[in-house]
């Protein structure tokens, strides 16, 4: 497989899950191994700067690259013409980007261990919505009560699959979508 295809095999769409937790796992083991009793406080919020961060990479990668520069707009379009498919960035791709995007630059900006405390949130989000993706396509957790939250997250990706209008970037998040108003709304329906 090339590190640039979009459709992967079942190993290779499995592997980039756990490659992911892993990668979780090292970076929350090493932050929380290396970081100063007094910096505990800092970690947590540079970890949750990591999360904003990543949903705003989500909104902007999906709209603007996804929807908008070749080759992806093409890979992108073909997952929506086979929602169900195994589809997605490589995990090569993928690791490539969000570290050159985000890693690099704050370990220049911030130093290893604050780099990698709001990297850890970055990884953990995009963990997050590969999960999240992958569940309202294939349907994980249909009609299970305490899933709500996935119920009205599959809806609202539905809409984004389905609206002839661009709109409901946000997988994981509606926030972006809402305030660069492509949540789907018209004006009139507030």
């Amino acid at each position: 497989m090339s590190i640039f295809s979009f459709e992967h095999s079942a190993w290779s769409y499995r592997a980039d899950f756990l490659f992911y937790l892993l990668a979780v796992c090292l970076l929350g083991g090493f932050v929380g191994w290396n970081a100063p009793a007094g910096q505990a406080l800092l970690m947590v919020v540079l970890a949750c700067s990591g999360l904003v961060v990543w949903s705003g990479l989500e909104y902007g990668l999906h709209r603007y690259v996804l929807h908008g520069l070749e080759p992806f707009a093409t890979w992108h379009r073909e997952h929506h013409r086979r929602p169900r498919a195994l589809v997605g960035a490589s995990t090569v791709l993928s690791a490539s980007l969000l570290g050159g995007l985000v890693l690099l630059p704050a370990w220049w900006w911030m130093g290893s261990l604050n780099a990698s405390g709001l990297f850890l949130g970055v990884v953990t989000g995009y963990l997050g919505y590969t999960m999240t993706h992958h569940a309202v396509h294939h349907g994980l957790f249909r009609g299970a009560p305490h899933f709500d939250w996935l119920s009205r997250q599959t809806r609202w990706h539905a809409q984004h699959h389905h609206l002839s209008e661009p709109c409901c970037f946000g997988v994981t998040t509606r926030v972006w979508d809402h305030l660069l108003k492509t949540s789907g709304r018209r004006r009139s329906e507030g």
